[in-house]
């Protein structure tokens, strides 16, 4: 019988791609992290990041400084070693602004191509815009507004059309520029910002902020209004909200800001010129929100030779789809249910539907856990899963529908993750798609072949379960009690029958 996924191939198979890593060697850190294998949404199965500060000082030197230098090879070796044992098939090694921009810059990738045995290829700012839109297009398809990832010497601006990039720009403005305090980063930022008449294109549309300073920032906001969860990626902020925090930040004190729990030292330290960049942003370009995206260069350097009918993919399915063939059943197909229940759901909007394509795909998520814990680890294993292509009110949405196929959630949970995410029509949708979800399972002990034997369909306010005459023996009291409980969630009175289908 075949399982989850139609790939159809086991972690021990050895036709599984091997692991591919990127390395970005930038301004202010340099970066490994290595990728289960090339395909639409890779999973990182090692990420570590080292602070070299290799752009400290280069506008007053021209040059790299020479105890980043030191540290930056010393790092590249450990990675190289790392990447050997780890069997990796094919390192993606990219330096960007300081190593572009610095007299000694060719000096360094030779060292390091040397000493290491890694070939970093220096990208132009046009090229490392590029890489990091597709980044985010990566994880956003729909992506329309401005797209600016902030690096330690160095910002990178697209315009974005639904995915497509448009104009794009690389502009020397970053936290390690300003950190002698001999430039003014008020003019500086203005100055810049001052040469781009496009950015005006994005009034009411979204930026889409790339970087690690930017997810710092997004942090503190989370736990400045106590947001229930502490994910970086798709975290949405109003205009109005974004600009009075950034503003708010942007003049507190190292002292102040050294009280928030949870980030680096040296990543507070960039925060007020970050805040200070995506409130003038913000301003001349007349963005309506914010959005984080955790999706940037490193994962652009791997969509960006994906084949494009991968490419095609929608983000969330395809990471769901990957996550249920790594802990799902053999037995459980996800497909299969999410086309058995959709005509109980004949109204919903694309959104909604994709949504519930997700669920049914993880709604087995939970099998080997044990029974008393199935809700509460169905609903906070996918609040903070790393999926791609939802935002956070559509993970409320996902991990609501994947607990209740296992059982009812307690107010407690819910009040504290979902309440502010959800409103009670989207809460109502979700646990109506676990209820079908739990009943699809019930009936057919997760085989398929039982399933498709048994239909469900909505007509006006009645609910109809319709069966063979030879599969009646499925129906018992377990079976209506969830049959009865699905449709007076959705409002229709319950009608089961047995025919010949």
């Amino acid at each position: 019988m075949p399982g989850i996924l139609t790939r159809g191939r086991m972690a021990s198979d050895p036709k599984r791609e091997r692991p591919v890593a990127v390395i970005d060697v930038g301004s202010n850190s340099v970066r490994l992290v290595v990728f289960d294998e090339t395909k639409r949404v890779p999973v990182p199965i090692f990420n570590e990041k080292v602070t070299c500060g290799l752009g400290r000082g280069l506008d007053e030197t021209g040059k790299l400084h020479p105890g980043g230098v030191e540290m930056a090879i010393q790092s590249l070796r450990r990675f190289a070693a790392l990447t050997d044992a780890m069997g990796v098939s094919d390192i993606s090694a990219v330096a960007t602004a300081a190593v572009r921009e610095a007299t000694d810059g060719p000096d360094f990738i030779a060292a390091v191509q040397r000493e290491c045995g890694i070939q970093v290829k220096t990208i132009a700012g046009e090229e490392e815009a590029r890489l990091s839109a597709l980044g985010v297009h990566s994880a956003i398809p729909d992506a329309t507004g401005l797209m600016g990832d902030l690096g330690g010497a160095s910002v990178e601006l697209v315009r974005m059309q639904e995915g497509d990039l448009q104009q794009q720009v690389t502009l020397p403005l970053g936290p390690i520029r300003v950190a002698s305090g001999k430039v003014d980063s008020v003019d500086l930022i203005r100055r810049h910002l001052d040469t781009l008449d496009w950015l005006s294109e994005a009034k009411g549309d979204t930026f889409y902020a790339v970087g690690g300073a930017w997810r710092a920032l997004a942090r503190v906001h989370m736990n400045h209004v106590k947001h229930p969860l502490l994910v970086a990626h798709g975290y949405r902020i109003r205009r109005r909200d974004a600009l009075s925090f950034s503003d708010l930040v942007a003049n507190l004190s190292q002292g102040t800001l050294r009280q928030v729990s949870g980030i680096s030292r040296r990543r507070l330290e960039s925060l007020p010129f970050a805040a200070m960049l995506l409130e003038n942003l913000i301003e001349r370009t007349g963005v309506s929100r914010v959005i984080i995206s955790a999706s940037g260069l490193r994962e652009g350097c791997i969509y960006d030779r994906l084949p494009e009918d991968l490419r095609a993919e929608d983000p969330l399915i395809a990471t769901a789809r990957d996550l249920a063939w790594r802990t799902g059943r053999a037995t459980a197909d996800g497909e299969a249910l999410y086309r058995w229940m959709s005509p109980i759901f004949p109204d919903e909007s694309k959104r909604e539907s994709k949504l519930r394509r997700a669920a049914c795909l993880l709604a087995d998520l939970e099998w080997s856990e044990h029974p008393d814990y199935r809700v509460e680890h169905a609903l906070l294993r996918i609040l903070r899963y790393p999926l791609a292509g939802v935002d956070h009110p559509g993970r409320a949405y996902l991990g609501l529908s994947v607990a209740s196929r296992h059982g009812r959630v307690r107010e407690i949970l819910f009040d504290r993750f979902l309440r502010s995410l959800l409103d009670d029509v989207e809460a109502a949708r979700a646990r109506a798609t676990g209820l079908a979800m739990r009943l699809g399972y019930t009936v057919s002990g997760g085989v398929i072949s039982l399933l498709e034997q048994t239909s469900v369909r909505r007509e006006g306010n009645n609910l109809h379960f319709d069966l063979h005459d030879r599969t009646a023996v499925l129906v018992g009291d377990v079976v209506e009690r969830r049959f009865n409980s699905l449709a007076a969630a959705i409002g229709c009175k319950p009608k089961i029958s047995f025919a010949d289908l």
